[in-house]
């Protein structure tokens, strides 16, 4: 322990000299600069510092103390407080859809950071939360993924009423139509009544698709290559995170470049809404597609939320009414690095 003192009160002494010093070369490079005659105050402050610079002698090395773990000095000022929290953000609904938990092309820690600072009265899971296709070829599932499910069951038990509409990928848990979970509903289909009094069908979309419908075997082919290009995907954002650069998908860009994906996508558009009309509902709420969108198609509103695999996406309610499309590319709270990786990155930089 009084080794460690000594040492302390050693680097410190160094530490007030070297300042001294310093101080002393910039105040008298400022007096040489001084036109006339120097100011006699100035002149009395430089005698008196040169007097005290001479009777402190730079005191000897210590001596190197037994190896141990150096830390980093903090860059800058700021890293002695914690940083300011960013502010929630409320909505009264909240609609997520084609999560793809259990797959390696799930942006789970976007996701968990959206969840983080967003709170709504309802949030909808509006299906493919779950990827049962892919956990029955291999199980993949990470502790973010979990954090997701346990993150949506802590806002089902503090009242936000959670609604789970399955999709094709999850359509095991159609059987439970009715049912709650851990305080979350699960229904086939939805509709939700905005503040503004439009009704909205809220459904996942797969039964209005030909290929998922009629074509099975052609729908698990493309889940298979669609799944090729995401792992492709996630190497090149992360190559694009470490520059600092949003998420940008190039699936999502892919798709949209063939004029079949874009003339199915059109079909999508209206068969949904033709059917929502036929409700008696002014507009629907789907995702399946993973395509965000918020428009107008023949007279009825149609609003697609996305997904957390290419977009990056939310539709969201505010408490006046109005729908919107939350795109969430930049994490607000980027996850910590493991404690050994943060140790050893400390030492390093010490």
């Amino acid at each position: 322990m009084a080794y460690w003192l000594n040492a302390a009160i050693a680097v410190i002494g160094a530490t007030m000299v070297q300042a001294i010093r310093s101080a002393l070369g910039i105040l008298s490079g400022v007096s040489h600069r001084l036109r006339g005659s120097p100011d006699p105050e100035l002149s009395q402050i430089l005698s008196r510092m040169a007097a005290l610079a001479a009777f402190v002698p730079p005191p000897a090395e210590p001596p190197a103390p037994p190896a141990l773990p150096a830390l980093a000095p903090p860059s800058d000022a700021s890293q002695h407080f914690p940083p300011e929290p960013h502010p929630i953000q409320q909505y009264r609904a909240i609609w997520l859809s084609d999560i793809h938990l259990g797959t390696a092309g799930c942006q789970a820690d976007y996701l968990l950071d959206f969840l983080k600072h967003n709170e709504s009265e309802r949030l909808y899971l509006v299906g493919d939360i779950i990827d049962g296709w892919q956990l029955r070829r291999g199980w993949y599932w990470p502790q973010s993924h979990n954090d997701v499910v346990q993150k949506l069951l802590r806002k089902a038990r503090k009242g936000t009423e959670v609604i789970y509409v399955p999709g094709n990928h999850d359509e095991v848990a159609r059987q439970f139509d009715g049912l709650a979970f851990g305080d979350i509903t699960v229904r086939e289909e939805a509709v939700h009544v905005t503040a503004t009094g439009k009704r909205l069908w809220v459904v996942h979309g797969d039964l209005f698709d030909g290929v998922v419908q009629h074509a099975r075997w052609l729908a698990y082919l493309g889940d298979s290559l669609y799944t090729v290009i995401l792992a492709m995907n996630r190497h090149f954002n992360r190559v694009r995170a470490r520059l600092g650069f949003p998420y940008w998908s190039l699936s999502q860009y892919l798709k949209h470049q063939v004029k079949n994906a874009v003339n199915y996508i059109s079909s999508f558009e209206h068969a949904m809404v033709d059917e929502a009309r036929r409700r008696g509902c002014d507009g629907v709420v789907c995702g399946h597609i993973h395509k965000a969108e918020i428009r107008d198609v023949n007279g009825q509103l149609y609003c697609n939320d996305g997904d957390w695999v290419e977009s990056l996406s939310a539709l969201v309610e505010t408490m006046e009414g109005e729908l919107k499309i939350v795109y969430w590319t930049m994490l607000l709270d980027p996850p910590q690095a493991p404690p050994r990786k943060r140790r050893r990155a400390a030492a390093i930089t010490g």
